[in-house]
């Protein structure tokens, strides 16, 4: 019957399909299974390096003067060698004037091109700017609820002088513990901190630098034109550019910058529509020169990074193909195995045996995830590293863990919401501004 043989295309594509899913999956995997491996660390300099920490800034009062005050006073780092900039953009409340008293160099940017009014343009102000000053060796970009801890300037530095031009912090939460989804939220982003960026590192693959805390050389800077990302995922796509033009990202693990996690489905929503919309963006213009790069290259860390950036596509895909094709399965296979439509290609009994083997594989194989993927990693992340993701105790975040899988869910629900939503713009979570770095 056509019906029969429409099923067996689709079960060949299915299988192409879960195939695609597994690649970048089986990298995941890996990337835990290796954690055990030593962090590196970099040799301690008596040569220190000149630090302009830049943040822009939209509309941001109620935590820009304790971002800039925490900055200033809290690091082990010679007072006379750093600054903090920040970008006032297109702000209509007191941002520039709070971080002026703070003690920041404020820089008022506004423009008026709705089109313009995401993080990539005061971003590209503030570096255009410190580089024309021609007076510092580093530039370290953060956000404007960041906060760091107090050897975080100096560890960028041993970095710098060991030859990193480059690199990435861990990333922490400043509100890991307020609710459900801050929660899982600092479990997910810590699971490429302490899992993914440091097996890259020990492997010699190069670091996902994108997002707070990231540090770039001015050496660099100037060499590539400025900040010179495109889209509104500019960070994703800055480290882009510098892989494909040579430049080799790492990964410092003892410098933590602290940020504020989304403490709701919108928060969380609004943050995945901008993934999305940029991740579009880099599929169109810099995904596949990085697949292109790793086959006249050879090296892995192009084809680790492209497989990493598409997975955010093939969420849509999970949340999509996944639950379609196995509801026509168990409904055309069970119509079949109790014989409601006829078969011409295999017998009623071969068709029950299909029905439960693969009723018994999704069961086993959704088990096996949500055990390994969801809880078992979030529990060892809790019982490692609570103190880095910003909490107290442990207990304070072990319950999260057993419930990461619903966060999971959720995490794809949200990536898949923001490929029908408009253009996203610089929409900020909610912020907290009584949290203190812990």
């Amino acid at each position: 019957m056509w019906y029969e043989i429409l099923y067996q295309v689709l079960s060949i594509i299915n299988y192409v399909v879960l195939a695609i899913i597994f690649v970048p999956l089986l990298i995941q995997i890996l990337f835990v299974l290796f954690s055990w491996v030593k962090k590196k660390t970099y040799p301690k300099s008596d040569k220190k390096a000149r630090i302009a920490y830049l943040i822009p800034a939209c509309n941001e009062e109620s935590v820009i003067y304790d971002t800039v005050k925490s900055a200033l006073e809290n690091q082990k780092y010679p007072k006379e060698l750093f600054d903090v900039f920040v970008v006032a953009d297109n702000c209509k409340d007191n941002t520039a004037k709070l971080a002026k008293e703070a003690g920041a160099i404020v820089l008022v940017h506004n423009d008026p091109d709705p089109a313009h009014h995401m993080a990539l343009y005061p971003l590209k102000y503030g570096v255009d700017h410190i580089l024309s000053l021609h007076k510092y060796d580093m530039i370290i970009h953060l956000d404007a609820d960041n906060h760091m801890n107090d050897e975080f300037s100096s560890l960028m530095n041993d970095a710098y002088q060991s030859g990193v031009e480059f690199a990435r912090p861990y990333e922490g939460a400043l509100n890991s513990t307020q609710n459900f989804y801050t929660k899982a939220c600092t479990l997910f982003y810590t699971f490429d901190s302490r899992y993914g960026s440091r097996v890259r590192e020990r492997l010699n693959l190069a670091a996902h630098v994108n997002g707070s805390g990231a540090m770039m050389s001015t050496k660099m800077l100037e060499k590539c034109g400025g900040y010179d990302s495109k889209t509104i995922s500019d960070d994703a796509e800055f480290n882009f550019n510098r892989m494909l033009e040579g430049y080799k990202g790492h990964y410092v693990e003892d410098a933590i910058v602290y940020e504020d996690m989304p403490s709701s489905f919108k928060d969380t929503l609004n943050r995945n529509k901008r993934i999305f919309n940029g991740g579009v963006k880099l599929l169109k213009t810099k995904l596949l020169q990085m697949l292109l790069k790793f086959f006249t290259t050879g090296r892995l860390s192009y084809i680790e990074m492209f497989t990493s950036y598409i997975f955010i596509f093939l969420s849509f895909v999970v949340a999509t193909w996944i639950p379609l094709y196995y509801i026509y399965d168990f409904t055309f296979v069970s119509l079949c195995a109790y014989e409601i439509i006829p078969t011409t290609l295999y017998t009623s009994a071969h068709y029950m045996s299909i029905l439960w083997t693969t009723l018994w594989a999704i069961v086993g194989v959704l088990g096996a995830l949500f055990i390994f993927f969801g809880i078992l990693q979030g529990v060892v992340l809790v019982l490692i590293n609570y103190k880095k993701m910003g909490a107290k105790s442990r207990k304070e975040l072990l319950p999260a863990a057993f419930l990461f899988p619903a966060f999971l869910f959720v995490y794809v629900i949200t990536l898949c919401m923001g490929a029908f939503s408009k253009k996203p713009g610089w929409d900020k979570i909610a912020r907290n501004p009584k949290n203190e770095t812990k």
